[in-house]
């Protein structure tokens, strides 16, 4: 019989394999970081589609309001002007949050790691803040989704408060990966 179909043989060097590359398919700490990834990917879409929304509101809000320039009026309002490039500075933050969302660190699979804290532990509180981080992405999402540019003027404060929240609970994430005691 070949070694192809004895079973015991193609689990020993798939076992093998797999302790040389660190990784188990079974283990629940490889599952809590793929979900790991996933909930942050899904919560830069989230993130990404407030971000077109706050764009497109600021790009209608300056054809709508800035009037052409005429011999009497060379220049805009100043206060239009301000109230679009605040459109523009919260479309600009939520890119950045994006770009701290996707960089977010995850514990690396190695045995140092395992040596000195729970790995699952500490996917787990990952975990806790990454559902913070959905339902807040989720509640931006909603405050900015279908509103033009005069209601997002009126809701930036709001969503000036929902970055906030939401660059909190990112430093919060990080700081369960610098502490030895997770």
């Amino acid at each position: 019989m070949s070694a192809f179909y004895d079973a015991g043989a193609v689990r020993a060097v798939a076992n093998t394999l797999f302790l040389g590359w660190g990784y188990d398919f079974y283990k629940t700490t490889n599952q809590l970081r793929a979900d790991d990834q996933l909930i942050r990917a899904k919560v830069g879409q989230l993130l990404g589609f407030t971000q077109t929304d706050l764009a497109a509101a600021e790009t209608a809000y300056r054809r709508e309001r800035i009037a052409p320039p005429t011999r009497a009026n060379p220049f805009p309002d100043p206060a239009i002007i301000a109230n679009a490039q605040t459109l523009e500075r919260l479309a600009r933050d939520v890119g950045a949050l994006i770009g701290r969302v996707a960089a977010a660190p995850a514990p690396s699979a190695d045995r140092m790691t395992e040596r000195y804290r729970d790995e699952s532990d500490t996917l787990e509180y990952l975990r806790d803040h990454d559902r913070v981080l959905v339902g807040q992405a989720a509640l931006l999402r909603g405050v900015v989704e279908g509103k033009d540019g005069a209601t997002l003027l009126a809701a930036a404060g709001e969503i000036d408060e929902g970055l906030t929240a939401l660059r909190r609970t990112l430093e919060a994430r990080a700081s369960a990966l610098t502490s030895a005691t997770r």
